[in-house]
């Protein structure tokens, strides 16, 4: 499968993440005629079972690398050191999508920049925005 294709969220059942294909599957209850819908993973690791997932935590992955191989999602923090006079000055940036494709986001920052190859290359994931948020602070 095709990163780009991917998605990532958390398992109900115990909160670990889980990546695969999204399944989304809605239907009417038989008793009470209630609309359902049902969220899960179906893991490309696994042949045999999908995995409900909490709906607030899907992120869809951009099919970027960061400098250490790592798969970028959405909601996914990047940490980059890009001014080689002050090495101690770190950026960091949110991954979100914006009008037409991928942006990375800045916090207190109202632009957004198209995410591309030179995050890929000088920044690193460090974590998310749904387990981390304290990253962006």
């Amino acid at each position: 499968m095709e990163n780009r294709f991917l998605f990532r969220g958390k398992r109900i059942d115990n909160g670990e993440w889980i990546v695969g294909s999204l399944i989304v599957d809605k239907h009417q209850h038989i008793e009470t005629g209630e609309q359902i819908e049902i969220i899960g993973i179906y893991p490309s690791e696994y042949k045999d079972f999908s995995k409900r997932i909490d709906p607030s935590t899907i992120c869809q992955c951009t099919g970027l690398k960061d400098k250490n191989g790592k798969l970028i999602f959405e909601n996914d923090i990047l940490s980059g050191h890009i001014d080689v006079e002050f090495p101690e000055d770190e950026t960091r940036k949110r991954v979100v999508w914006h009008e037409n494709g991928w942006c990375t986001n800045e916090p207190g920052c109202d632009d957004y920049e198209e995410l591309d190859d030179f995050d890929s290359e000088n920044f690193e994931v460090i974590g998310n925005k749904i387990d981390n948020p304290g990253l962006l602070e």
